[in-house]
């Protein structure tokens, strides 16, 4: 696996695994402000994808650079590839290329009672990144609920 910046090529690989979560996050593959938001990012060098040998796109990040508060404004990993290390690959490349402290990193993230907070184990997978449970954020478009997830930066 390769995680690199994202390219305008792999625009289809964004929508590819939007379609893999919308049932979590809302409409998102024929969403034009979703569509809007994945170039920008890639415009921006704020996208990064993570591809197989053969280029297939395994998860993609978009992620918001503006110190002091960075922000991960999306995180997927497709499903065959749950548990493997290739969200963690994707977060250690976008501190990497974009955190400098001191400040701090925020997502939301699903709620505890939101179904994809454990089948997607998103939570969890932030708690070992080192975030902490914050406070509570607005409804996810499909109604579910969400928190913001907090990291310090040194």
């Amino acid at each position: 696996m390769i995680v690199r910046l994202a390219r305008e090529q792999d625009f289809a690989g964004f929508l590819a695994l939007a379609a893999q979560v919308e049932h979590w996050f809302g409409p998102m593959v024929e969403d034009p402000g979703f569509h809007r938001a994945v170039r920008k990012h890639i415009r921006r060098s704020t996208a990064l994808v993570a591809v197989s040998p053969d280029a297939d796109v395994l998860g993609g990040l978009l992620f918001g650079a503006k110190a002091p508060v960075h922000h991960v404004h999306w995180l997927v990993v497709s499903e065959q590839e749950r548990g493997k290390g290739t969200g963690r690959a994707l977060m250690r490349e976008a501190l990497a290329r974009c955190v400098r402290g001191p400040g701090t990193i925020e997502v939301v993230t699903f709620g505890a009672d939101h179904p994809g907070a454990v089948a997607g184990g998103s939570r969890a997978f932030y708690r070992r990144l080192g975030f902490h449970p914050a406070e509570a954020a607005a409804p996810g478009p499909e109604g579910g609920s969400r928190q913001v997830y907090r990291r310090a930066v040194p």
